[in-house]
């Protein structure tokens, strides 16, 4: 399993154990990973997207991974966010320019 596998299974079972939502759902649809959550009442979003970050952070320690997470919408009863996590990209050759994460600097 890879560390982004890894990271997204740790942030869903976080997610799902929280005291604040009734219910979490994850779905894909075209390939995009959702998360379907349903706060328990007196709940306000900036709560919801403080827990989400904050799962999502503990799923990402001590990994190079990087959140992208976007409110789609609410219903009555529930919000939406796509949330993904990304792995950064790594160079393959040298453009000359001096980066800091040259593949000159590395040992493979």
């Amino acid at each position: 399993m890879t560390d982004h596998e890894k990271a997204f299974l740790t942030f869903e079972e976080l997610l799902s154990e929280s005291d604040i939502f009734s219910q979490v759902v994850f779905k894909k649809v075209t390939g995009l990973p959702f998360v379907y959550l349903w706060p328990k009442d007196g709940i306000a979003r900036s709560e919801i997207e403080e827990r989400l970050k904050w799962c999502a952070a503990k799923s990402m320690k001590g990994k190079r991974l990087t959140l992208a997470m976007t409110y789609v919408r609410r219903n009555q009863a529930f919000y939406v966010y796509r949330v993904r996590f990304l792995v950064p990209q790594r160079k393959m050759f040298c453009c000359g320019n001096f980066c800091e994460d040259c593949i000159r600097f590395t040992e493979h």
